[in-house]
């Protein structure tokens, strides 16, 4: 098995590329830094999805938990765009009965060009499937009281059905209390805490799931693989994805542990899972000497490494190292093209969602 000092060789074939020093070890015991971001690469397999509103014509390609010689590549590219084709026909036949137009405001604070890249590309998906997009855009030395505000507007306003406040928030601001005003009914983030709190009890609904790890479960649904009754493993315990991808996996009846940065000899635990979600932010920690064969790996974590081939100076690899993992799972999602594109999808459903609730539109 892979230990602590190995963890941070490339596991490429390119003798070019270095690894970013992302983590440190202390006392023996992995360091995490956490990281979620988006990004992808085209795919284009031949699949029949589950439709998200008629799910009896379509049929599931199913991914059997067995050892394979290549793992089955989960196409979240491919995925998204379904469900986007889904979403724009949903709200077509909402526009049409009811001349209702979901809406969702993004608060966006600050100069950061990736926090600017992530609000134009969340824009750009809300006009491809006909949702109506409201911005304001607030400068760096802005006071709570200005963010505060214009959530409070986009509360009250009945044309916004979603609101999305832009992390990360300047440092001189309270997140927590900034996303706390957001109303518990447009929280299509899903990171207000009635709704993580809803999410982590039985018998309760939440009003909306974050987007991230609602989007890993989606594809494990949308692939036709199993997960009652199977042993998962969460590595990473953040708010946005960690947390509410095991409260996910334990409602669908997995058996779940978290992997986190105190846990000891995480190899030997990951190597247990049948389903592996990864979402740390180290580059290729996961080895495929971590992996039971067959598992099926959902790896969320997207992180830069320097390759001196590559015009950028760099490439984009996952947590998990997808060399050695498509070895031996029977099922991974590649890095970029396999979560990130499901998160911008999973907003838009919780957008539409949040519309039709507000509307009794069935």
């Amino acid at each position: 098995m892979a230990t602590a000092s190995t963890i941070f060789s490339d596991c490429s074939s390119s003798t070019t590329a270095r690894l970013v020093p992302l983590s440190r070890i202390r006392n023996g015991i992995l360091q995490f830094r956490q990281s979620v971001s988006v990004g992808w690469k085209p795919k284009n397999p031949s699949l029949n999805f589950i439709s998200t509103h008629g799910r009896s014509s379509s049929s599931i390609v199913t991914v059997a938990m067995a050892t394979e010689p290549s793992a089955t590549v989960i196409d979240g590219k491919s995925v998204a765009k379904k469900i986007r084709d889904e979403i724009r026909s949903e709200i077509s036949r909402m526009k049409d009965a009811t001349g209702i137009v979901p809406g969702l405001a993004v608060i966006l604070v600050g100069d950061r060009k990736d926090s600017a890249t992530y609000v134009r590309n969340k824009k750009r998906a809300c006009e491809a499937v006909g949702i109506t997009s409201y911005e304001v855009h607030l400068p760096e030395n802005s006071t709570e009281e200005e963010v505060l505000n214009s959530i409070s507007g986009f509360n009250d306003d009945p044309s916004v059905h979603g609101i999305l406040v832009q992390l990360p928030l300047p440092p001189h601001m309270n997140e927590e209390t900034i996303l706390n005003e957001v109303s518990i009914k447009k929280d299509v983030d899903g990171f207000h805490p009635l709704n993580i709190g809803r999410l982590a009890m039985r018998g309760r609904e939440p009003l909306f799931v974050p987007c991230t790890p609602k989007g890993c479960i989606e594809l494990l649904h949308r692939y036709g693989i199993e997960i009652k009754g199977k042993r998962a493993v969460v590595i990473g315990r953040s708010n946005i994805v960690g947390m509410p991808a095991a409260l996910l996996l334990q409602r669908e009846d997995a058996t779940i542990t978290i992997v986190h940065s105190r846990t000891k000899h995480p190899e030997e635990i990951t190597s247990q899972a049948d389903i592996i979600i990864s979402a740390v932010g180290q580059p290729n920690m996961v080895r495929g000497s971590w992996i039971k064969p067959g598992a099926v790996i959902i790896d969320v974590g997207i992180n830069p490494i320097e390759d001196a081939q590559s015009p950028r100076g760099y490439r984009l690899v996952g947590d998990v190292c997808y060399e050695e993992a498509c070895k031996v799972a029977s099922a991974i999602t590649p890095v970029p093209g396999g979560v990130g594109p499901m998160t911008i999808a999973m907003l838009l459903s919780n957008t539409l969602v949040s519309a039709k609730r507000a509307h009794n539109f069935e």
